[in-house]
């Protein structure tokens, strides 16, 4: 039996899978990953400052120029992106309802824009988007138009921070909470795309205590040895062809 099958007969005989992704996920929909090859943190910019560090609060507080520059142009992309066969593969399975959770790392709505229902966004969406004075809400689309560079309310004057959580920023009390019981409460847990080694959002997969682990990432990660099938390849192909989409 070959891993795929193993994989596919995992699927079939479980009933309450969770996923959990990073950026790997949305590569294939031309997103660059982070900490991959080619990823964001190993581009080199003409600017001072390392790419992670204009993602971070102090960053946005001290430089809202550049941060709101170097911002718009990732959430241009993501805006642009499609969903890959990763996204539509997990849309599937949720709406069979073998897939009850998807927790992710990624800010682009890819798997909301798939048909995925119950998605955990750890990290925020590029979707949302409010003053930080009056908390007033924007779609992305308006809050684009405002960045000029820096985005200001047109009824109060205050600063349209998108919802993300930036470097140096805590993760969402409800939102931590509604990822950690879909994972606990799972039965089989599949990890893809992403490196863990970013916490506190790499250690919710400790709180899996089902009977099935799969990692389906590009890289080796720390946890390969404890997983019970793993895939060093795209979680889209892995997927693709085991959901059949």
């Amino acid at each position: 039996m070959t891993d795929l099958e193993r994989l596919r007969e995992m699927i079939e005989s479980h009933h309450k899978i969770a996923f959990f992704g990073g950026a790997g996920v949305s590569t294939e929909s031309h997103i660059p990953d982070f900490r991959g090859a080619n990823g964001i943190y190993r581009q080199k910019t003409n600017l001072p400052w390392t790419p992670e560090e204009m993602l971070s609060h102090h960053f946005y507080e001290e430089h809202p120029v550049e941060f709101f520059t170097n911002y718009k142009n990732f959430a241009e992309a993501m805006v642009a992106a499609e969903p890959n066969r990763a996204h539509y593969a997990l849309a599937r399975l949720e709406e069979e309802g073998k897939l009850h959770g998807i927790v992710t790392q990624n800010i682009d709505g890819l798997h909301q824009k798939a048909g995925s229902q119950n998605v955990m966004e750890l990290h925020g969406s590029i979707l949302r988007n409010y003053c930080t004075q009056c908390g007033r809400s924007y779609d992305v689309d308006s809050f684009l138009s405002l960045c000029s560079p820096v985005p200001h309310c047109p009824y109060c004057g205050g600063i349209v921070k998108p919802d993300v959580v930036l470097y140096e920023e805590p993760l969402d009390m409800d939102t931590m909470e509604d990822a950690m019981d879909a994972i606990q409460t799972a039965d089989m847990l599949i990890i893809g795309g992403t490196s863990l080694v970013v916490y506190p959002a790499a250690g919710f997969i400790d709180y899996f205590a089902g009977d099935s682990l799969v990692m389906i990432n590009q890289d080796e990660t720390g946890r390969d040895s404890t997983c019970d099938l793993v895939f060093h390849d795209s979680v889209g192909k892995i997927l693709g062809e085991v959901v059949g989409v």
